[in-house]
């Protein structure tokens, strides 16, 4: 899973890229075109208790890649400019973190010349709305031109998906609003429409703005929030800050400054709830892993991403919940006695935090 993070500049992305991914970015590197790429281990204290009940060879968290976008600059104007090299390397992210900054610093003013969310917000909509249907467009019009030649049924459900998506984008909304089929997702993917792309609006405070967190967040979600959009808010100095300490020092800080969770936990909870995912444990000596699948995953499909062979060979899956195998002192016979250990076919439904075992030819 591939998240990019994009906001204005100034805003505090790449800060928060430093804090999520606990790398310290010089101003040198922040200066080039390139965009910054680090893979982050997902936290889960779960996955760390089973480790520490089976003392493994090794432990293996699931991973999120973040990318840090970069390419906007500022135009003859002194608005900014979005460059065809920053709408290319927001494409290919699975979903998008839109840094928007809330604090005030007199000596980093605003590309915009003032604090507006909404404004900021709005800024990137009617971008990636433009982008969006210039890429409809075109195809609207050569599917067009081919149904004139040929009568290919596959582009027969492909165009009517197209107009439905080109009337959204043409009343100035985004497609994460409109809900789709999987048969639409599979056409729409190969396009990579920036719109259709799940959204978590990440506002940045400063520390003297914690008394208004809370109705600023709940301000941006009158207007933005959906089944495809979240928001979230964060301090951006306190978050760096606290990335840059060991877990007991962290821990300590975040008690001071009256931190439930950090920003790394909350951006890729919410991100995992953003993109419908969830996670499975396998157990055993050799390796405790969490391994990440779409909600809804069958038990077959599930073994699959532990290894694809899986799929076809599948026999059945030994199930039990970690709540329930924690409850019987992390034993499997206990949790079995209870009832709470059992046998599954191919089409049980893998629920969050399920601890597998899957039999196989």
């Amino acid at each position: 899973m591939q998240i990019g993070i994009v906001g204005l500049p100034f805003s505090g992305k790449s800060t928060l890229f430093q804090t999520l991914t606990k790398t310290h970015l010089d101003p040198a590197a922040l200066a080039k075109i390139e965009s910054h790429h680090a893979i982050v281990k997902v936290p889960d204290e779960r996955l760390d208790r089973l480790s520490a009940i089976f003392s493994p060879k090794r432990t293996v968290h699931a991973s999120i890649e973040f990318v840090d976008v970069v390419g906007l600059k500022k135009g003859e104007t002194g608005s900014t400019q979005f460059t065809n090299n920053f709408l290319a390397s927001v494409k290919p992210n699975d979903a998008l973190v839109q840094v928007v900054r809330l604090f005030t610093n007199d000596a980093v003013p605003h590309p915009e010349g003032s604090i507006d969310p909404l404004r900021d917000l709005a800024t990137f909509e009617t971008e990636f709305i433009l982008s969006d249907l210039t890429v409809i467009e075109t195809r609207i019009d050569r599917i067009k031109k081919q149904l004139m030649k040929t009568q290919d049924e596959h582009l027969k459900r492909e165009l009517p998906l197209l107009e439905k998506c080109h009337h959204t984008l043409s009343a100035e909304k985004p497609l994460r609003e409109l809900t789709f089929t999987k048969e639409d997702l599979q056409i729409l993917k190969t396009y990579q429409l920036l719109t259709a792309k799940p959204m978590l609006v990440a506002l940045n405070l400063d520390e003297s703005q914690r008394s208004i967190a809370k109705t600023a967040v709940d301000r941006v979600k009158a207007t933005k929030s959906g089944q495809n959009t979240r928001v979230v808010s964060f301090f951006g100095k306190i978050e760096l800050e606290l990335s840059e300490l060991n877990d007991d020092d962290a821990a300590l800080f975040m008690q001071e400054y009256d931190i439930a969770e950090s920003a790394l936990a909350t951006i890729i909870r919410e991100s995992y709830a953003l993109l419908g995912l969830q996670s499975f444990f396998t157990v055993g000596e050799d390796e405790c892993r969490a391994w990440t699948i779409k909600k809804g995953m069958t038990a077959q499909e599930a073994a699959g991403a532990i290894h694809s062979d899986f799929v076809s060979k599948f026999i059945r899956a030994e199930v039990v919940h970690y709540d329930h195998f924690i409850q019987h002192d992390g034993s499997f016979a206990k949790a079995k006695e209870a009832g709470h250990w059992r046998l599954e076919g191919k089409e049980y439904i893998v629920n969050d935090g399920d601890i597998i075992s899957v039999r196989h030819s």
